[in-house]
């Protein structure tokens, strides 16, 4: 099993904090955000190999940053540059998982992980469920307890074999707060289906919309976290974070 973990973006909603460094090294208390995300990700078992995905204003950011983690970190960490210069031409989550499968081969299953989620939970409970839903894709799934909130996200219901039985990409009127998160397990024999996608819907910036598209035509499931989470979303998101999460 790779690892990928997605930090193009741009942190335009952060205005000044996202500016000159990339969302995903943002402090919280005093180490980078994305050393969290490591810290879970580097105790998986089967894992080969960590893949961070950024765009050029930030590759060097990323790259000093993976040179700093070689001594604790037992798995190689690879940085691949997407090429893009400004928000106006990134390209997009499904676009950059797109660009790495071309440019970074993955022969084996692929764990995605947004570089913007803070989480105090393992994944290891996570990774399993997945593998024993063969081929079929898993997402990660929250509860975030808040029906206003959740129209801001993806929602989702699952039925009583955890499988996905409807999503909605921020709808108005949420029926649940059980939300999608940028958490996705594809199966090696699924990877293919990400540029399938790209061709039929020619939409590569949100990954929700894959997985409505992935809805329509095969089984997909949900596992449920529980825990502490954070979407580092915006300012007001990223100080709730850095104040809580100890």
């Amino acid at each position: 099993m790779k690892v990928l973990i997605l930090a193009a973006g741009y942190g335009t909603r952060l205005k000044e904090l996202g500016e000159n460094t990339p969302k995903a090294l943002l402090p919280i208390n005093d180490r980078p955000l994305l050393n969290y995300v490591l810290d879970k990700l580097q105790i998986l078992e089967g894992l080969t190999e960590i893949i961070v995905v950024t765009n050029n204003k930030f590759f060097g950011h990323f790259e000093q940053w993976a040179q700093e983690q070689k001594d604790s970190c037992p798995h190689p960490i690879t940085v691949v540059n997407d090429g893009t210069m400004t928000p106006e031409d990134r390209l997009g989550s499904i676009g950059d998982m797109d660009y790495v499968l071309k440019h970074h081969p993955v022969d084996e299953d692929l764990l995605v992980v947004g570089g913007d989620n803070l989480f105090d939970y393992n994944l290891d409970e996570y990774t399993r469920f997945a593998q024993s839903k063969g081929d079929a894709v898993t997402i990660g799934l929250y509860d975030i307890g808040n029906i206003e909130e959740a129209r801001l996200f993806g929602v989702v219901a699952v039925d009583d074999h955890q499988k996905v039985v409807s999503f909605e990409e921020k709808p108005a009127k949420p029926k649940s707060s059980l939300v999608a998160m940028c958490f996705y397990y594809l199966p090696k024999n699924s990877l293919g289906l990400i540029g399938q996608y790209l061709v039929e819907s020619q939409k590569s910036d949100k990954a929700g919309d894959y997985i409505i598209w992935l809805c329509k035509k095969f089984d997909v499931y949900g596992f449920k976290f529980t825990g502490k989470w954070y979407d580092i979303g915006s300012i007001e998101a990223y100080k709730e974070a850095a104040d809580k999460f100890k």
